[in-house]
């Protein structure tokens, strides 16, 4: 069986997460949800009362971060996101974490399946070498009503005009910083998740998965 690196990415809220996590089940793989190391970051910085502009700081807690400080709930907290969304476009920190998530992926290489891991830059930057790229995308508007659907479920009243806002904000820094911005790679699988219900996309992700890796054994 060979090993398996299944890179997924795309803007926040089109679907990527949920999909890696699915994967990493179907496939038997271990999983990284890449955005929770800046996530960490931005939450130890918070923490310890560090502004986003103080830059070199986040280095410092990017650099020390531990693989236990992706455990805490509070990093899918709305503020952690954008203040996340700020400091991911320091080279120096996406530098910092690029060990981290390259160790995850080879990690146990010769005695476990593999691993999938989403974010913005993985199949680019992180693991350029995958066989097995995709990059999951939506419309903005439709990854607003995703989001605001998800903060009203959870009781949490939101508007949908601000956060379809912060969603184009966030679009743009990604799209725009100058290292590793958010691009799909020239041999990436295109899957845009607009019209597209849960099951679906899993099929489609599952078709491009079993063309790059014809010998990889499902979960029954």
């Amino acid at each position: 069986m060979a090993f398996m690196i299944i890179t997924i990415d795309g803007p926040a809220g089109a679907g990527k997460g949920t999909l890696a996590s699915h994967l990493a089940k179907i496939y038997n793989l271990r999983h990284l949800d890449t955005g929770l190391l800046y996530r960490a970051v931005a939450f130890r910085m918070l923490q310890a009362s560090i502004k986003a502009v103080e830059r070199q700081e986040a280095f410092k807690v990017a650099s020390s971060l531990k693989r236990e400080d992706l455990d805490n709930p509070s990093l899918r907290d709305e503020s952690i996101g954008n203040l996340a969304s700020e400091i991911s476009v320091y080279p120096e920190v996406r530098e910092s974490l690029l060990k981290f998530q390259q160790d995850f992926a080879k990690e146990g290489l010769s005695d476990t399946r593999g691993a999938v891991l989403d974010g913005r830059d993985i199949g680019l930057v992180v693991l350029p070498d995958a066989p097995c790229k995709i990059f999951v995308t939506a419309s903005a508007e439709v990854r607003a009503k995703r989001r605001l659907k998800e903060l009203h479920e959870k009781g949490i009243d939101s508007i949908y005009e601000t956060i379809l806002e912060d969603i184009k904000m966030r679009d743009a820094r990604d799209r725009n910083r100058e290292v590793s911005p958010l691009r799909p790679a020239d041999d990436a699988f295109i899957l845009d998740t607009s019209e597209l219900g849960i099951n679906e996309v899993i099929e489609k992700a599952c078709l491009f998965v079993d063309l790059k890796y014809p010998q990889a054994k499902k979960k029954a």
